[in-house]
């Protein structure tokens, strides 16, 4: 078998049904094989970020490793941002980038680079291939590497004189992969658990990631522990709906250590050391915490705090057999009540601070946030990439849905658009809504045109505040020269004013805009019905106008 055709042989394999890229010359003998198969569909963007996210999207619709092919070293570092946050979400890819010919490689031909030196840090693991016949052997490797915990993209650079090689290669076959099993430990570790007074677990994204709400659910409800979602989670963790959830931890230490002050046993599951935001002093958990800490990923045990019991394993097994083992506590049935009652009164207030918001645009920021959850089919899935209205939607979205909340804790903006779009095709039977900042909107805006190219059904929401709203409440918080003298130097998108039904229209996207909360909800109601991709623009109510002074730049 040549080259290329062991490439193809081994995508099938592997479930590979899209290839998602930007192809150029070191590519042509991807695209001259690809021409002669049916199965294989080449999903093209028209910037590599976006390539990548919509493989981001689309590998966690359909819960396998997805494939991306970006074209040598400009390709590649413009794809470094969607590979940084495949990375920090630990998203399972595969990227290859085609190499010029290493003919001429030593006169450093045009486009040519160190294409491994520019993705490593953004990757699991990067290897160039020297040898065709090292090739089947890389790739198979890339794929498992892709998807062993902690799973993350993986990339290959292969020279375009390889991949058009006649040579005859082996074909490594697929090895059936069986991940860890129940940790052991469990005795001691359900011990400690069902020794707390005011247990909490904190719920990692690992544990939405693997699909085991329902695992974790039983133990916390048998323990009647409080449960929290990783600061800034990407995904379901644990239903928000319900009484036990407190919803997410603050993305500071000092946030973090405050909400868990009231708790004496924290059992963190599945979450990558907490990974705050702006920077605090002290430590996330409180002195004199106990911690239970379940992941697995060994690395993660004991990683930026001390642990009572540390347990290596798959979630869900574990998960299992603690609760098996804590039976059921004699306080779990007050604990459950008593936080019912908190997390109605908690709820019901925020709900009402949002509907007492509503009105006409420009929005205010809280009610938008509402609007949109209040309005979403129940089988809808929300990609979001809206920095402060996002925090806000947090608030009001109580996601119960497995894989209904995606979002990227790795913060390289542009990274929406595309994810909704991989999200939508891996997941054709859900309505995808995509709510995205409009700054967010700016850096991946060419991910509008593969949804117009492919017909892509998401409802791209844009909450338009004209500015970079979370630097400035940043700035705010700090109480710097900006806050007081109300001038905020480069955070301002407007003027001029982007009217973004122009900028839908402009990619063959149907567009409209939004004047009133009430307005907002019907539209994102009507999502289920869309036959093509939709841009709505949601006017929000500015830094300026929320705090009552003339703004500027």
């Amino acid at each position: 078998m040549k080259p290329i055709d062991a490439v193809l042989h081994i995508l099938r394999e592997e479930g590979v049904d899209r290839v998602f890229g930007n192809p150029g010359t070191t590519e042509l003998p991807l695209i001259d094989a690809l021409a002669g198969v049916s199965d294989m569909d080449y999903m093209l963007a028209v910037h590599e970020l976006t390539a990548v996210s919509m493989a981001d999207g689309y590998a966690r619709a359909t819960r396998r490793p997805s494939f991306v092919n970006l074209h040598v070293a400009a390709g590649v570092a413009n794809g470094l941002l969607g590979m940084l946050d495949a990375l920090r979400s630990r998203t399972p890819m595969v990227i290859t980038a085609g190499q010029q010919d290493r003919r001429h490689l030593v006169q450093d031909p045009m486009l040519s680079g160190d294409l491994v030196g520019l993705a490593t840090p953004a990757v699991k693991h990067a290897v160039e291939v020297q040898h065709a016949r090292d090739l089947p052997v890389l790739l198979r490797r890339a794929f498992a590497l892709a998807r062993t915990p902690p799973e993350g993209p993986v990339f290959l650079s292969i020279p375009m004189d390889l991949l058009a090689e006649e040579t005859e290669v082996d074909v490594l076959g697929r090895s059936t992969l069986h991940g860890p099993g129940v940790a052991t430990g469990i005795g001691e570790a359900a011990e400690v658990l069902a020794a707390a007074r005011r247990p909490a677990i904190v719920a990692g994204d690992a544990v939405g990631r693997d699909g085991v709400i329902e695992e974790l659910t039983e133990l916390a409800e048998a323990l009647g522990a409080t449960v929290y979602h990783q600061p800034m989670f990407d995904g379901v963790d644990f239903p928000g709906t319900h009484p036990l959830s407190a919803g997410m931890l603050p993305p500071t230490n000092v946030g973090i250590r405050t909400a868990l002050a009231a708790h004496d046993l924290v059992f963190v599951v599945g979450c990558h050391a907490f990974m705050p935001h702006h920077y605090t002093p002290g430590p996330a958990v409180p002195e004199g915490t106990t911690v239970v800490q379940l992941d697995t990923d060994q690395a993660e045990i004991g990683r930026n705090f001390a642990v009572r019991a540390g347990l290596v394993g798959a979630l869900g097994p574990t998960l299992t057999a603690l609760t098996d083992t804590v039976g059921r506590v004699p306080d779990a049935a007050s604990r459950l009540e008593a936080a019912r009652v908190l997390t109605e009164t908690a709820r019901a207030d925020v709900d009402a601070e949002a509907l007492a918001a509503y009105g006409d645009s420009p929005l205010d920021p809280l009610a938008a946030a509402h609007a949109i959850a209040a309005g979403l089919p129940v089988d809808a899935v929300v990609v979001e990439e809206a920095i402060t209205v996002g925090l806000k939607l947090r608030r009001v979205l109580r996601p119960a849905r497995p894989r209904s909340y995606v979002h990227t804790v790795g913060g390289g903006l542009g990274w929406g658009i595309g994810a909704a779009i991989g999200t939508r095709l891996g997941a054709p039977d859900r309505p995808v809504v995509a709510v995205l900042g409009d700054g967010c909107t700016m850096f991946g805006i060419q991910g509008l045109w593969s949804a117009a190219r492919y017909n892509v059904p998401v409802a791209f929401v844009v909450m338009n505040n004209g500015e970079y709203r979370t630097l400035k409440e940043t700035l705010d918080n700090v109480g710097g020269t900006a806050a007081r003298l109300r001038r905020y130097p480069g955070l301002d998108l407007a003027p001029p004013t982007v009217d973004w039904t122009a900028a839908g229209k402009f990619f063959g996207i149907a567009a409209t805009k939004v004047t009133s909360a009430k307005e907002l909800r019907d539209t994102i109601a009507g999502v289920g019905e869309l036959a093509g991709p939709l841009l709505v623009d949601v006017p929000i109510r500015s830094h300026a106008v929320e705090h009552g002074y003339g703004g500027g730049s």
